[in-house]
């Protein structure tokens, strides 16, 4: 153990079982509780992060009944035939050395089907269902659901359940006013509200006894109109630690809440202070949760006596091992969460098995398989980003002599570019984990050193893997070769003086980076109290649902030095193609910032005035001192044909191989895969 992080390696004593250390995994639906055979991949995925130190897991939402899926055919819980394919998965935990809860999640109107139901009838903006109102038959026999549910993961030997009551799923749809609008004993008042969740609480402890982890998920702060109050939220905790839960878990945000929470722009640990102000009025252990993604974030709320233990899904993700490397001293070698949702969350929400962009092995432990070489090959990578890196370092620790080449100064490629935008920081810390990883794998890196088919032929190389990535797109258009024309490449690699006034050609992820680092003085992601601020949320807690008025000196707080015009051919909504759970959060920044979104453009000249264009039919001049384009990326693979001419094997991954859109994950993803045929 290092004294480094003693407070979150320190075991936590529930009485009746003790847990080894302070860390959870938190609750995240991978899609495999679905899949053909997902059970089996299931246990890998939890038995590896079990071995990977964390004391406690829970898993994704399993429902208490047919009602209360996600989605049409989403797990449940709900008779002894379904024990058994759960047992996979906890004895493959035990067997690492951990403890697993279940979570239960009835999702309610959330529910992405025509069978949800709710308190009221008031349908949900993220689904295009309404649900039915609940009868009062229903609400009972839901309370014994829930009591059945955690009695069978009892039987398939789960340490405990995990009731979720945050987030906006039907519990949290019962406590607020926003979604109950029940006028019997289920609804009205504060205390009619909050009976189903204690129900819930009385008939789960009935069900599995005293000697059972009950872990409660406490919406602390909802984040919508006609949210709970503090004073409600701690009346609620009170009751719900009474009636025996173990443990209590923090929930931030209702999933269709204006707020992020826990995109990559959400500082590190931003709701740390809610859950120690809880921790004030309650006495079981409290958990700590949202963007805690490094051991020293988790040891400061603890060793501050914030919370008692920290939650962390998509850390667990992103390295399995987290814990062990914190424990023996080795936190810089630990591949950190970047939060950018797009392998997980935004994989889930499209119904697609969630992995993870900086760990392609993310479930799918039983598929992509780094077995030891059985002949050890020569191996040239020339491109040290994201696909160049990932294949280097898995090559080399299967046992292959890898050669990684770049003509430039640094590995990371692109991502020396993403880690200068305001809000992906954590970029960073990518380059830092492939730095050191490429060490420890034994990859002989070569930078400043551009390959030709001459010095790839003359290094006697088994296989070359061209991962050269991309080169933009040149704009065709009269006037494109003006001096106040710029590329991406020109405002984030060379740092090209940039006018006040810009017109940005092209609105796919480059042209919103570009936007955002343009229009941002000082990063609010780097400031906590600020960036509160700026999204309206009130950690006086004066309102309902801890939301303030959006600040009316939004200019003050974030100060945009430019006017900017974002404008794409298309003619959908701008931004459209970002990430689901983030793209509407890069959207509103912008729109904030005052910048001008405009689709459906057909760009006719650039003057040194601007840039004339149609919109509508009708033509218009942009005023700009600067044009940036960001219309999209070439392949660059010059050196593949000539070498396979030759007679040497070449693989193409990366940019280097589509450059449709810049996309780390497929690029990391298809390096791994590589890796592992080689």
């Amino acid at each position: 153990m290092t004294a480094q992080y003693n407070k979150m390696l320190e075991p936590l004593d529930l009485g009746f079982t003790t847990i080894k250390n302070r860390v959870l995994m938190g609750s995240m639906h991978t899609g495999l509780e679905e899949a053909k055979g997902g059970f089996e991949k299931l246990a890998a995925f939890y038995a590896d992060r079990a071995r990977g130190g964390v004391g406690l897991i829970v898993t994704g939402g399993i429902s208490p009944n047919v009602r209360g899926r996600l989605a049409p055919f989403a797990s449940q819980l709900s008779n002894r035939l379904q024990v058994a394919k759960h047992r996979k998965v906890t004895e493959a935990v035990h067997a690492a050395g951990s403890k697993i809860c279940m979570q239960i999640l009835h999702a309610g109107r959330y529910g992405y089907h025509p069978f949800s139901v709710a308190p009221s009838a008031i349908q949900a903006p993220i689904t295009p269902f309404k649900p039915k109102a609940m009868s009062v038959r229903q609400i009972k026999n839901t309370i014994r659901h829930y009591a059945r549910a955690a009695k069978l993961a009892k039987a398939a030997g789960y340490d405990g359940v995990e009731i979720m009551g945050s987030e906006g799923y039907l519990i949290n749809q019962f406590i607020c006013s926003r979604t109950n609008k029940r006028t019997d004993e289920w609804g009205g008042s504060y205390e009619n509200r909050i009976r189903f969740p204690k129900e819930i609480m009385k008939a789960v402890r009935a069900a599995v006894g005293d000697d059972f982890i009950i872990i409660y998920r406490l919406s602390m702060l909802d984040l919508v109109d006609e949210g709970s109050t503090l004073d409600e939220v701690i009346t609620l905790g009170k009751d719900i630690e009474a009636l025996g839960a173990n443990i209590i878990n923090t929930g931030i945000g209702w999933h269709e809440a204006r707020v992020p929470t826990i995109v990559t722009s959400v500082p590190r640990g931003a709701f740390r202070w809610i859950t120690a102000r809880l921790k004030k009025e309650l006495t079981v252990p409290i958990v700590a949760t949202n963007r805690i993604n490094t051991p020293e974030v988790a040891e400061e709320i603890l060793q501050n006596d914030e919370a008692d233990m920290v939650s962390m899904a998509r850390p667990f993700l992103a390295d399995p091992d987290f814990v062990v490397k914190a424990a023996a001293g080795k936190a810089d070698r630990i591949n950190t969460c970047i939060a950018c949702n797009q392998a997980c969350l935004d994989h889930v929400f499209k119904n697609k098995r969630a992995t993870c962009l900086v760990n392609p092995l993310a479930a799918y432990e039983t598929e992509i398989v780094m077995h030891p070489v059985q002949q050890q090959k020569k191996v040239a990578i020339v491109g040290a980003g994201p696909a160049g890196l990932s294949a280097a370092c898995f090559a080399a620790e299967r046992g292959h002599e890898v050669h990684l080449f770049d003509k430039g100064s640094d590995i990371g490629g692109q991502f020396n570019y993403a880690k200068q935008i305001p809000g992906k920081e954590e970029f960073h810390e990518t380059i830092r984990y492939y730095r050191n990883r490429l060490t420890d794998a034994g990859v002989h890196v070569h930078l400043n050193s551009e390959q030709s088919v001459e010095s790839l032929k003359a290094g006697g190389y088994d296989d070359v893997v061209i991962a050269t990535g991309v080169e933009p797109r040149e704009l065709d258009i009269e006037g494109a070769d003006l001096p106040h024309v710029y590329g991406y490449l020109d405002v984030l690699r060379d740092h090209k003086p940039v006018g006040k006034r810009v017109a940005v050609i092209g609105a796919g992820g480059i042209g919103f980076d570009v936007s955002e680092y343009l229009t941002t003085v000082d990063s609010p992601t780097l400031d906590v109290q600020r960036w509160h601020k700026i999204w309206g949320i009130d950690q006086t807690y004066a309102e309902r649902g801890a939301l303030a008025a959006m600040p009316a000196d939004h200019a003050k707080l974030d100060p945009n030095p430019r006017q900017v015009t974002l404008m794409q051919r298309k003619e959908t909504k701008v931004g459209a193609g970002l990430g689901k759970t983030s793209g509407w959060v890069h959207r509103n920044t912008l729109r904030a910032k005052g910048v001008k979104m405009l689709a459906g453009v057909t760009y006719e000249r650039i003057v040194p005035e601007g840039i004339q264009v149609s919109v509508d039919g009708k033509s218009q001049l942009i005023e700009a001192d600067t044009i940036v384009v960001c219309a999209g990326q070439l392949p660059l693979r010059s050196l593949e044909a000539p070498l396979k001419a030759a007679g040497i094997r070449v693989h193409r991954i990366g940019g280097a191989d589509v450059a449709a859109e810049l996309d780390a994950k497929r690029a990391i993803r298809q390096g791994a895969e590589l890796a592992a045929a080689l």
